[in-house]
Formats: C-alpha cells, structure tokens, sequence
C-alpha cells in the first residue's frame, strides 16, 4: 500500500507508540486519523500534528465504536488502515503468599486488561473492516501484539490478551482476504516511553542486560516496522517481531 493520502486510524493514538507511529505515517504523507479516550490528549497531539484527525471514544464500548468509525467514514470518506494500538497493563501475579496469608488476582483487574486490549481491538477492527468491504478498499489492519504473548511472570491478563491478538489476527487474514485485506500484527519488546522510563534505574539496566542489542527500542524503530506492515503488500497474517533479539 502507498501510504499518501490514504486515511489511517490508530487507536491509543495521542500519545507514546501510537503517536509515534502517526508522526512516521504523516513523515510518508497519510491522512492520519487518531482514536483516544481522553479529549485533551487528542487535542494536544493534533497540535503536535497539523492536519491529523482526532476523535474520543471508549473503545471497550461497543455503541461508542461503531458511532466513532462511522464518524470517521463520513468525515473522512475512507478508511484504508487500522492499527490497534490502544492497551493497558495492570501486572499481578496469579497468587500471591507473604506472611501465610494467600492472596489471588483479582478478576476485575484481569477483565480490565481484556476489556481494552482484546475487546477494544476486536471491536475496531470488526468495525474497520466493515467500513473497507463496504467501500471496495484493500485496506490492513495491524495489531499490536508484544513478545510477552509467550507468557511472562506477573502479566497472566496481558500475556493473554497479546496472543489473543495474534489468533485474530490469522483469523481474519483468512476471512478477509477475499475482500483484499490483509491482517497483520507487530509485536515490539521493550520500548523506550513514558512507562518503561518511569522505571527504577536498576530494573532498566536489569532489563536492558537481558537483550542482545543491551538497549530497549526507541518509539521510531517500532513505528517503522508498522510502516513495513502496511507498505508491503504480500506480508499477511503474521507477527514482525521488534525485540532487540531478546524472547521472553
């Protein structure tokens, strides 16, 4: 897909990953099209991006998102890329022992994580895809997985959603290709944001010493793989891994 002047949607796009992965679309002359919760943030990225698009939206709820697409469709008058960048952690173990006392994650922080990362995603590109079949576009949809969909200590919901994410997105490459959509997913290791910075020093440098490179990614080097993922018209149904070699 040549990105100018096609209309690209990014979801959790005001901010870290996602408004990286605007910048990188913008740099190659999309229309880009940004999904938040937050109304301020969506304003203070559209400032950072003349010209970009942004719309609030809960993304966990379904009325919500169908209501934001065909916004977007009808403002927009197309929809050529998705990519399902919006998620959230909320990290515990399984079970918990201090002291003799046991204690379990709880399930409204564990259906915390599905509602944005599993159903968010399922809802948006249901609804992206509708969009695209309805208008005749070949378009992509691109799910952000991450190398912790292998399974990582203290991230059961996360872990999950991230190879849940993956399994949709098989899934519909079969679907939709009939339609000329192609499915794809990204699935970045540890990157330099907001989050990881907030980071004790030692648990960066324990962190860093683990990957190969002995550095995390910083934001472009994601958004450029995304770039790949959409300019590539025969990458379909699998996972780019953007790990630094490092797997969990």
């Amino acid at each position: 897909m040549e990105l100018a002047n096609k209309v690209i949607v990014i979801t959790g796009g005001a901010g870290g990953l996602g408004l990286e992965m605007a910048r990188a679309m913008q740099e190659l002359d999309a229309k880009v099209v940004l999904i938040d919760l937050d109304q301020q943030r969506i304003d203070q990225a559209v400032e950072l991006l003349p010209g970009a698009m942004g719309y609030t939206a809960n993304l966990c709820d379904e009325e919500q998102v169908v209501a934001v697409f065909n916004r977007i469709a009808r403002e927009c008058g197309s929809l050529d890329a998705l990519i399902n960048n919006a998620g959230v952690t909320n990290d515990g173990l399984l079970l918990k022992q201090r002291e003799g006392e046991l204690t379990s994650l709880a399930l409204s922080r564990f259906q915390s994580v599905l509602d944005v990362n599993l159903t968010g995603s399922f809802l948006c590109g249901r609804e992206a895809a509708a969009h695209m079949v309805k208008s005749g576009t070949k378009g992509v949809i691109v799910n952000i997985s991450s190398i912790s969909r292998a399974g990582n200590v203290g991230q059961t919901s996360y872990s999950a959603t991230k190879a849940a994410v993956v399994a949709m997105t098989t899934t519909w490459c079969k679907e939709l290709a009939r339609y000329g959509i192609r499915s794809v997913a990204i699935a970045p290791g540890f990157v330099r944001t907001d989050m990881t910075a907030s980071m004790p020093p030692e648990i960066l440098s324990r962190i860093e010493a683990q990957i190969p490179l002995n550095r995390m990614a910083q934001p472009a080097e994601i958004a450029s793989g995304v770039v790949f993922a959409l300019q590539n018209d025969y990458f379909n149904g699998r996972v780019l891994e953007i790990d630094g070699g490092l797997r969990l």
